[in-house]
């Protein structure tokens, strides 16, 4: 689960900085916005996946629209922290924005990011049936 801002941005005591989340599935990609305090992130879009080309260009609209200055891009590593098929397709997608987008990319290890958000939605008591439609916004 991402939680802000990495200890090297607030200690510089950088504000007003947004930094754009995205979860890279086969068919949409997931997009959340930080706000400016890197406090929270709030789910933005989801991005229906047409072609290497238009999702980059989209990307690189919302980090110009936003006024991102950092990505971070969830890797969904395997639990015992080797690359599965996914993963390899993350950070292939990965190199892509490197190539066009001129701000800092970082990989987020999200191996645990479901696990993380189901029990945050169990602690707040949600039926099974609401969880399973929110999960993937929560993680």
């Amino acid at each position: 689960m991402w939680n802000g801002c990495d200890g090297s941005i607030q200690a510089l005591g950088i504000l007003n900085v947004r930094i754009l989340g995205l979860d890279i599935g086969s068919k949409r990609i997931g997009v959340a916005l930080s706000d400016m305090l890197c406090i929270t992130a709030q789910a933005l879009e989801t991005i229906e996946s047409k072609d290497i080309k238009a999702d980059i260009r989209k990307i690189k609209d919302l980090v110009d629209a936003n006024q991102v200055e950092e990505i971070v891009v969830g890797v969904p590593y395997n639990m015992n922290g080797s690359e599965g098929p996914q993963a390899q397709k993350v950070k292939a997608f990965i190199q892509e924005i490197v190539q066009h987008i001129s701000i800092p990319v970082r990989e987020w290890d999200e191996r645990l990011s479901t696990v993380a958000a189901e029990r945050v939605l169990l602690e707040a008591d949600m039926s099974r049936a609401k969880r399973r439609k929110v999960i993937d916004k929560v993680a």
